[in-house]
């Protein structure tokens, strides 16, 4: 189901950034598998999968850090930390996939309504997985850019992955959409000036309550059923 908390016409967007992890793509299982062997190689008990999808969403040094417990030694983070994404970079394909419907829905967004639009991901996971996943699982070229948590200096929430997109695929921020599964994805498309789509089948749909998005969907297919809604306006 659409649900519009703040209404806005589709129809002028003419870039969309979306969130990775959660909304593209199920990852958990590869991030809960990863985590616990970063747990078992220091020699700690693992954690719940569900416990472990709940830390997801702030970056990868900040999903080690929350499974430790958020230790004060740093040396033993930095440890846990390299651990863990050594483990997954090598495992980050085992078992993550497209949500059902988000290939489709692409597709039917790069051709609704005669309206060319550019799309992209920012995510907060490293650049560099972010582009493999991408690439192995065919979605390479939907997007115009694959931004990652290291691309820049900041991490979302912070609005400086956003306008960079903005500034390179010259959009304007009311022309623009970031769809995402948690409060993250939502304060960032917020503190860009853009629209927001927060979608609830993700990882943390939870925290969309904390700060609502202007349109929540349920579906992957209902991203591109936005634009089946609505004809462009003119003179946009």
């Amino acid at each position: 189901m659409i649900r519009f908390h703040r209404q806005f016409d589709p129809g002028i967007i003419k870039l969309l950034i979306f969130d990775l992890d959660g909304t593209l793509i199920d990852s958990r299982l590869d991030l809960i598998h990863s985590v616990n062997a970063m747990l078992r190689h220091l020699k700690r008990p693992e954690l719940p999968g569900e416990v472990i999808a709940s830390y997801v969403g702030d970056g990868a040094p900040m999903l080690v850090r929350r499974a430790l417990g958020d230790p004060k030694n740093e040396a033993i983070v930095k440890q846990a930390l390299d651990f863990f994404l050594t483990y997954y970079r090598a495992h980050k394909l085992d078992h993550t996939h497209l949500y059902p419907g988000i290939r489709e829905s692409l597709a039917a967004i790069a051709d609704a309504n005669g309206v060319p639009r550019k799309m992209a991901v920012l995510s907060n996971k490293p650049v560099h997985p972010s582009k493999a996943i991408v690439e192995a699982l065919g979605l390479k070229d939907f997007f115009a850019h694959v931004y990652g948590g290291n691309s820049f200096s900041t991490k979302k929430p912070d609005p400086e992955g956003a306008r960079r997109l903005l500034s390179e695929t010259h959009t304007r921020p009311d022309h623009a959409l970031m769809i995402g599964d948690s409060s993250v994805d939502v304060l960032t498309g917020r503190n860009a000036g853009m629209w927001t789509c927060g979608v609830t089948y993700g990882f943390a749909p939870h925290t969309l309550c904390e700060a609502p998005p202007d349109v929540a969907i349920d579906q992957p297919m209902e991203i591109s059923q936005l634009f089946d809604r609505f004809h462009p306006p003119l003179n946009t």
